[in-house]
């Protein structure tokens, strides 16, 4: 499943761990909304604390008082920013050679035009298809051998790096940068500052203004339904698996103008199979990587009898696009929109 949520021991497959590897194994080197990644001196993080469509300064194309071309932003180096852990970073120069460990990372930094800069990903990185041609330097836990012979100037990871790993790498003089987007904002705020580090803010900026505009877009499209013709929603990931509130995919659901019948919960969490019967939710959302998915949810026991299955609305979705908290997510919002209010959002 998606290459990038989170990490459980014991039952991380590959169809889980592509799914899991941000979230639960995240939560070990957690940060908050006040920890994320940011400016070391504690300046607002990039992006934050805009609306959906908001313009964005300081790209290219934008006017100036006179009516001419505004210049596009540039990095003043040295850059000291902190990441996720809270630990902080020092950029003396944009970095000539970055790897991943993430495939959101990878798809972060190729929508950005780094491409030609990476010298790494990590062996689920398969968007875009150029990155399925860069040399992997492991899973989600690199392999130190690897990331040595592709000699990064820095490394992008998520929070699913466990102590040993990230031990590892400071004991080789890897820098390492890492990351744990929470919310829609968060993940805009996180392009905005991969920009920045990379002295590529125009595009960041403009990736983040398309973002924006697409979330405008459903929200717009769903902002009639009134709280009583809300559909319930369920989504299941890996058999068992939901997801609660404080997380951006329970927000997906949010936008997309759904109630999330696991928003009782908080991150992700086993299911109570009575619970989602009591709930009887109106569209279940499954993971079509997950073999057999779909058939377990319908022999569950006393499950037959939930509206999404009797009006046979249990909608598989690609797994890549709203578990990995990069560039595409939005396109995820807007295809579970669809599949939620098909009459409302084309």
């Amino acid at each position: 499943m998606c290459r990038d949520i989170f990490t459980f021991d014991g039952i991380m497959k590959k169809s889980f761990a592509l799914l899991l590897a941000a979230c639960v194994a995240l939560g070990s080197a957690g940060c908050g909304a006040a920890d994320r990644a940011g400016t070391a001196n504690d300046e607002a993080p990039a992006g934050g604390a805009q609306p959906p469509g908001a313009a964005q300064s300081g790209t290219n194309g934008g006017k100036g008082a006179a009516g001419g071309e505004e210049p596009a932003k540039k990095t003043v180096y040295p850059l000291t920013v902190r990441d996720a852990s809270g630990k902080e970073v020092r950029f003396d120069k944009p970095p000539e050679r970055i790897a991943s460990l993430s495939p959101s990372e990878t798809e972060v930094l190729f929508a950005l035009g780094l491409g030609d800069k990476i010298v790494g990903v990590d062996d689920y990185s398969n968007y875009p298809e150029e990155a399925k041609n860069k040399p992997k330097i492991g899973n989600l836990q690199g392999n130190a051998e690897a990331i040595i012979a592709a000699n990064p100037d820095v490394v992008f990871a998520g929070l699913s790096l466990n102590k040993q790993s990230v031990d590892k790498l400071t004991e080789l003089n890897i820098k390492l940068f890492t990351v744990e987007p929470k919310s829609l904002d968060q993940i805009m705020e996180r392009i905005l500052l991969y920009g920045k580090i990379t002295d590529r803010q125009a595009q960041a900026e403009k990736l983040v203004a398309d973002m924006r505009a697409e979330i405008k877009a459903v929200a717009d499209a769903v902002k009639d339904v009134k709280p009583e013709e809300k559909k319930k929603v369920y989504i299941e990931f890996s058999p068992g698996w939901t997801v609660g509130s404080g997380e951006y995919m329970s927000e997906l659901i949010d936008v997309a103008g759904g109630i999330n019948v696991a928003a009782d919960l908080t991150g992700w969490k086993r299911i109570s199979e009575e619970k989602i019967i009591e709930q009887n939710p109106d569209i279940i959302f499954y993971s079509a990587e997950v073999p057999g998915l779909e058939k377990t949810i319908r022999d569950r026991s006393g499950w037959s009898q939930i509206a999404a299955i009797k009006n046979n609305r249990v909608v598989p979705f690609n797994p890549d696009l709203i578990s990995r908290p990069g560039p595409r997510v939005t396109e995820g919002l807007r295809e579970m929109a669809k599949a939620i209010y098909p009459d409302r959002v084309k």
